[in-house]
């Protein structure tokens, strides 16, 4: 069996929610809602590319509007959005994004190319669900080695 790739690029996924600054947050959780993600990334267009800016997360929305009663129509996703953003390059492997995760306390990357446009996202969950095929896969090693190992010994002669 051959090693899989772990680029960021191959398990990422490329069809992002994205809102503008100007978007209602409103706007936002019903887009979340309909697409059923936790987060929209926030972009702007710089030469024809949609490079990221911020984040919102169902979380922001619940944290910073709803818990204090706060019109979600009358704020857009910029008032609100994280704006200092982590992000991941296409290119980098799965380990570099969960240490990016890690120092920035985030469970979702932006992932953009090498012009900094937007490329895809990719989320704890991908990365759990890589590492859970890798932690089967080994698994599977140890049972074909514990059956070899029993086959093997049963047609020895005792002795």
């Amino acid at each position: 069996m051959r090693a899989r790739s772990t680029s960021v690029s191959d398990y990422c996924v490329r069809s992002v929610v994205t809102a503008e600054r100007d978007t209602p947050v409103a706007q936002c959780a019903r887009m979340m809602h309909d697409e059923h993600v936790g987060c929209v990334v926030v972009v702007e267009s710089r030469d024809g590319r949609r490079v990221p800016v911020g984040m919102l997360t169902d979380r922001d929305i619940a944290i910073e509007v709803v818990a204090f009663g706060i019109d979600p129509s009358a704020l857009t996703a910029g008032d609100v959005m994280t704006g200092s953003l982590a992000t991941i390059r296409a290119h980098d492997d799965l380990l570099a994004a969960l240490a990016v995760m890690r120092e920035h306390g985030v469970r979702r990357l932006p992932v953009v190319d090498s012009h900094g446009a937007l490329h895809g996202i990719v989320s704890a969950d991908n990365l759990v669900e890589m590492l859970a095929g890798e932690l089967d896969g080994l698994v599977s090693v140890i049972e074909a080695e514990q059956t070899r190992e029993r086959v093997t010994r049963a047609s020895r002669p005792a002795g």
